[in-house]
């Protein structure tokens, strides 16, 4: 009992020092004036804190648990991560080996790690996976647990340079996708996520509380891989991520977390690398990322939902990373209804005749929401298919997407940017007539081939600054 209050206690201080550290930072960004947003990102990451455990370490092996890759260690992770909490915190060692499990929940001050050639393949029986409180794609609900799930936990951390295996793959969670090369396989129709996503969505704009969107067993929505829901002070480092039934890296409404060195490879259908959602003060550092989907989405809720929770996403940074195959390197969106501002990505690569955006913005009349002060410098771009830079406010998937909340996107900024192949356009740019996609700057950017300059429907205050494309420099018209 005693351990308790005094891991409690350690909680509630860690909490109320961020608190004070986060709210100094802010008080000193306000200060920092819009023509240097770069010294305002470093002052975000002074301002974010890094996890602390005591020294003491837990190993699964203690607890019963077997590396043949086909005996259940649920109860072995369960017991020494609970064991790891209520002793003060600290390490649970996975050895090497291969370890099968169902879901892993984890607990404040407790450091999951991995030893170099440890891997933990998850149950593809989504009986094994309980009902919790999460999210799908931007809506909130009751399903299928994450594969590893944090909520409501302070100092928290996954690291080590062993591997996570959510054997996933077009015999069992991706066929749930009812994407042509998953669901629509002879006798497997009716494992279709698209009639369920519908229905939660409806849910939502009903605004049926989220206790009663239970959906589960019949409904064929995956479960995220990694979600850190409501967190405070988290640490993913060195991991290596495959095989994932949905989202890879999932922190929502989760504050002051850094995403290091990690590795996903993963090209499943809804294979995002990493989405911060409804979340801030985030890193995204050293990573390299070759997905099915995405490389890095920063999301903020779908349509009603989102605005029901109205938290945005802001002061995301990404910095060295390698971006490969993926829908987008560091995109935007598309569930956005509670805004993004403050997106910092900076000395990153992005290169594959499989990736179709260097950076994306996506929302659309049914999200909403204001997508403001982006700010993307020192890029290197092998070759893209699609576009350097896309901004659209019709972005249209899964039917209509009309609706009464025109979005506002403003201030994008590209510079020392040099582009080998840029697909179709170096820009391509849409808003709407009573709201322009508005102010869109490229600073010394160099695309040695591209199809067309740019295609561009109401937008507000273009500029290319020292911008060289198909070895012509590009100068600025009225728009």
């Amino acid at each position: 009992m005693i351990v308790n209050k005094v891991i409690a206690l350690k909680s509630v201080l860690i909490s109320s020092v961020v608190a004070v550290i986060v709210s100094s930072c802010a008080k000193q960004t306000s200060k920092i004036s819009d023509s240097d947003p770069w010294k305002k990102m470093e002052l975000i990451v002074k301002s974010i804190p890094a996890t602390q455990f005591p020294d003491k370490t837990f190993n699964i092996n203690d607890f019963g648990a077997v590396a043949d890759g086909k005996t259940s260690n649920t109860a072995a992770f369960e017991k020494a991560i609970k064991a790891c909490s209520q002793n003060g915190g600290g390490k649970v060692l996975v050895p090497n080996g291969k370890y099968l499990t169902g879901p892993i929940h984890l607990e404040s001050n407790v450091n999951l790690h991995l030893e170099d050639k440890a891997e933990i393949l998850f149950s593809i029986d989504p009986k094994d996976y309980p009902i919790v409180h999460t999210s799908w794609e931007g809506t909130e609900l009751m399903n299928y647990s994450p594969l590893i799930y944090a909520k409501n936990k302070t100092n928290v951390a996954i690291t080590g340079k062993g591997t996570l295996n959510g054997q996933a793959n077009a015999t069992n969670w991706w066929i749930w996708s009812g994407g042509k090369d998953y669901g629509w396989k002879k006798g497997i129709a009716s494992q279709n996520d698209p009639e369920n996503r519908e229905v939660l969505v409806d849910m939502a704009e009903r605004n049926v509380p989220v206790a009663e969107r239970v959906f589960g067993e019949g409904r064929y929505l995956r479960p995220n891989f990694i979600e850190f829901f409501e967190c405070n002070t988290v640490l993913v480092k060195d991991i290596t991520v495959i095989n994932a039934p949905f989202w890879i890296l999932h922190p929502i409404k989760t504050n002051n977390i850094i995403i290091d060195g990690v590795t996903v490879n993963s090209h499943g259908p809804n294979n995002d690398g990493c989405d911060p959602e409804y979340s801030q003060n985030v890193i995204i550092k050293n990573c390299t990322f070759n997905t099915g989907d995405d490389c890095i989405a920063i999301k903020a809720g779908r349509d009603a939902d989102g605005r029901r929770v109205a938290i945005p996403s802001k002061n995301i940074i990404v910095q060295n990373c390698k971006m490969i195959d993926g829908h987008g390197g560091v995109v935007i969106g598309s569930e956005i209804s509670a805004g993004v501002n403050n997106v910092f990505v900076e000395n990153c690569v992005m290169d594959s005749p499989n990736l179709d955006r260097a950076i994306r913005i996506k929302t659309n009349s049914k999200r909403g929401g204001v997508i403001e002060d982006v700010f993307v410098r020192n890029l290197k771009v092998g070759t893209v298919k699609e576009s350097v830079l896309l901004v659209t406010m019709f972005y249209n998937v899964y039917g209509s997407q009309t609706g009464n909340f025109i979005p506002t996107v403003r201030n994008i900024n590209l510079e020392n940017v040099t582009v080998k192949n840029g697909g179709k356009f170096a820009v391509w740019a849409e808003g709407y007539e009573q709201s322009p996609v508005e102010n869109i700057t490229l600073k010394n950017v160099t695309v040695d081939k591209v199809d067309k300059v740019s295609s561009l429907k109401n937008v507000k205050n273009i500029n290319f600054i020292n911008t060289i494309v198909n070895e012509k420099k590009v100068e600025n018209t009225k728009n």
